[in-house]
């Protein structure tokens, strides 16, 4: 019981510092808060919808049901990509559509197939803008931040006069620099959350154009357009 209630303490103690903090920092911490609360809720609805989307499966079922196809067995290969939800397989499912299509013609498949992956390579870069968006402005929040305290704090030197205190002008300059280090703090982790998801959507990009070239190769239309190129 006593444990329970010194743990309760000990939140409620660190709540209490926090939103002095916050205090401390005025309306551009408190913009940096809520940035932060965001940033963190994208990067971890990012990581829920590219899990979704295959992006770490490898594509092993995607790979299989190609090899399929280039043996010649087309309903099989079909049948195993049905139902599959990640963005390889989807393509992949896709391209044998429009390759196997005899009233398709070349243009119209190459066409087809690329429109397809540009949707779905959108879906896969939805929520981006605002990783970027929070790289950016984070630090520009904190420099704002550090400008108006710095100004309140040579304010409240030049009405204090020849009576000024030091530790006065030293602690307006602490809390005024306090927002830039928290905006470079929410800055950081987005933007090497931004770049790491860029790489996992390249690999996608990629894998899914070998999947659709060796699909079109394979139906005898080798002079097929890759669909990242026409993104």
């Amino acid at each position: 019981m006593e444990t329970g209630t010194a743990q309760g303490l000990s939140v409620m103690a660190g709540a209490e510092r926090l939103r002095g903090m916050l205090d401390l920092g005025g309306p551009a911490m408190w913009a940096i808060a809520a940035l932060s609360v965001a940033t963190v809720a994208l990067i971890l609805w990012k990581i829920w919808r590219l899990i979704a989307f295959g992006a770490w499966s490898g594509g092993a079922q995607s790979a299989a049901a190609v090899a399929l196809w280039r043996q010649g067995e087309r309903a099989t290969a079909l049948a195993m990509l049905s139902g599959r939800r990640s963005l390889r397989a989807r393509l992949a499912r896709s391209a044998m559509t429009t390759a196997g299509d005899p009233a398709m013609g070349d243009t119209e498949a190459r066409e087809e197939t690329a429109r397809e992956a540009r949707a779905l390579l959108a879906q896969a870069q939805s929520g981006l803008r605002g990783l970027e968006l929070a790289a950016t402005i984070g630090p520009l929040l904190g420099l704002l931040g550090t400008v108006t305290g710095m100004i309140g704090a040579f304010q409240a030197l030049q009405e204090a006069g020849s009576h000024a205190d030091p530790a006065t002008l030293a602690g307006g300059i602490w809390e005024a620099l306090l927002t830039t280090a928290a905006g470079m703090t929410v800055a950081i982790p987005a933007q090497v959350a931004l770049t790491w998801f860029e790489s996992v959507i390249d690999r996608l990009r990629h894998d899914m154009e070998d999947l659709a070239t060796r699909i079109f190769v394979a139906a005898g239309r080798s002079g097929a357009d890759h669909p990242g190129d026409a993104g």
